[in-house]
């Protein structure tokens, strides 16, 4: 008895170590396969073009951004070893996959070697993974890039982070013969945003000096409508939701920006400039686009600091400086017969300083459409030569005739326009068609006065034709030149409203 008592008790004993073990291993099987599933969701960028060492990175903390939280700590049970690190978290999260164009795709970045490949193809591998991507082009590097596409839609949203510098080819010989009229294009890139606090250089000296530009000389009038084609340093095409933030470019052949045909776009913080003489470089153009908002950039260059072409439509700017170029335009519209039509367009806080023109509306004879809710408000002129200006007889030559037809300008009003003028032009100029008046122009706690560098030059008065509205406090100079009401044909003419 005694032993088969001893027996049955080892043999008890012998059960429940076996047991304990089989629990324990069980527990330590599914502890390593959570971190093994942890691990595999922080893969690296996939599918190339990407070169089979990309990697994800941790993207730089934005000014001001709180950093990521820590990883929870380790629960591991004596297996050895730190937990790895956690997934790069998607938009919901806050953090997005960086991808460097130096580290994971090979870019020199010295200045000399050509570096659009490396930058391609990490925009067409952020654009192929889900979430938010960076492309980081860091400090410290200077990547010389060929005319290149930018194409979408993306899987999620891909932001271009610049904080080094990206130069253009200098010479115009090294550029493709069938392919001189843009630089960096966004296609179809919606969700798109480029930021940072690098430099984009256009390098447009050796365009500018091309014998077939037109150049201003004293007294004369920049090369706008030149023969030979430029480079539009950055365009968007036919992208919404779109943010330019934070950079410095400069020196572009022709246009810094272009937004055409999008929707939802907001750029703001920028420094654009190009030389007083450079030829057709405007800042900001916006050309069939809709939902805009331009803020706290500062513009100098040779021509419009922002202009606003035919299809434009809700657009803001506001705490805008301009210095040296033709000012902030409306138009040009209606060339060769063209219709055009752009509506709710609002200035507000702008500094113009030393500008060939202040705020202008520019539409050509034989045009159609209308210009619509505009409000110029609370802009300071420096030295500007014609600060408030309707051109309405816009002409690069002097073979332009009057016509029949012209787009419609009704419901534009000037609030808060102050500051000094150079007398050489008058400080208000409304030069509206003969066939299709303007109407509905208003102006309010409007004074400007002759530039210090005007002292002893007559100041003409200000200048009206065939323009209909009035003005609702008294202005300096005053503009008694306005007529009262609306024409006698103004139903007929209300009807050429797009909106």
């Amino acid at each position: 008895m005694e032993v088969a008592a001893r027996t049955a008790i080892a043999l008890l004993l012998a059960l429940a170590v076996a047991s304990g073990c089989l629990c324990g291993g069980a527990q330590g099987r599914h502890h390593r396969h959570t971190k093994h599933t942890r691990h595999n969701s922080a893969h690296a960028p996939s599918q190339a073009p990407g070169p089979a060492s990309s990697r994800r990175h941790a993207p730089p903390h934005a000014p001001g951004a709180s950093p990521p939280a820590p990883p929870p700590p380790s629960s591991s049970s004596g297996a050895g070893g730190a937990a790895p690190a956690p997934a790069p978290e998607t938009a919901a999260g806050g953090a997005a996959a960086v991808y460097d164009v130096v580290k994971d795709f090979g870019a020199v970045g010295d200045g000399v070697a050509d570096d659009t490949d490396a930058i391609k193809t990490a925009w067409d591998t952020a654009c192929s993974e889900d979430g938010d991507g960076v492309v980081l082009a860091a400090a410290g590097y200077s990547f010389l890039v060929h005319s290149t596409v930018f194409t979408g839609p993306c899987q999620g949203s891909v932001t271009i982070q610049l904080d080094g510098t990206m130069v253009a080819p200098s010479d115009p010989d090294k550029w493709p013969a069938n392919n001189k009229r843009n630089w960096l294009v966004f296609y179809n890139a919606h969700g798109t945003t480029l930021r940072g606090a690098g430099l984009i250089d256009g390098k447009g000296q050796k365009w500018w000096d091309l014998p077939c530009k037109a150049h201003k000389g004293q007294g004369g009038s920049s090369g706008h409508g030149a023969s030979c084609d430029s480079p539009v340093a950055l365009r968007f095409f036919t992208s919404n939701n779109v943010t330019v933030q934070g950079l410095r470019v400069q020196n572009s052949p022709e246009f810094h920006f272009r937004f055409d045909s999008c929707r939802g776009v907001v750029v703001s913080g920028l420094s654009i400039s190009s030389p007083q003489q450079s030829p057709n470089t405007d800042g900001i153009h916006i050309e069939n686009t809709q939902d805009v908002l331009v803020a706290n950039t500062a513009v100098s260059n040779g021509d419009d600091c922002v202009s606003i072409g035919a299809g434009a439509l809700n657009v803001r700017i506001e705490n805008v400086t301009c210095a040296l170029g033709h000012g902030i335009s409306i138009g040009s519209l209606g060339k060769q017969g063209t219709r055009a039509c752009v509506a709710n367009v609002t200035v507000r806080n702008a500094v113009i300083r030393r500008s060939d023109n202040g705020v202008r509306i520019k539409t050509w004879q034989g045009g159609s459409g209308s210009v619509s809710s505009v409000a110029f408000e609370n802009v300071r002129m420096d030295a500007v030569r014609n600060p408030i200006i309707i051109d309405q007889y816009y002409c690069l030559s002097r073979t332009c005739e009057n016509a029949t037809t012209a787009v419609f300008v009704s419901g534009v009003s000037y609030a808060g326009i102050r500051g000094t003028y150079d007398a050489r032009s008058p400080p208000i100029h409304f030069g509206c068609s003969d066939a299709v008046p303007c109407t509905n122009i208003t102006l309010a706690d409007v004074e400007l006065l002759p530039a210090a560098s005007s002292s002893g030059q007559a100041a003409d008065e200000p200048f009206c034709w065939n323009v209909y509205g009035n003005a609702a406090a008294p202005t300096v100079p005053p503009v008694a030149c306005l007529m009262d009401g609306v024409p006698g044909n103004y139903a007929d003419k209300s009807s050429l409203k797009c909106y």
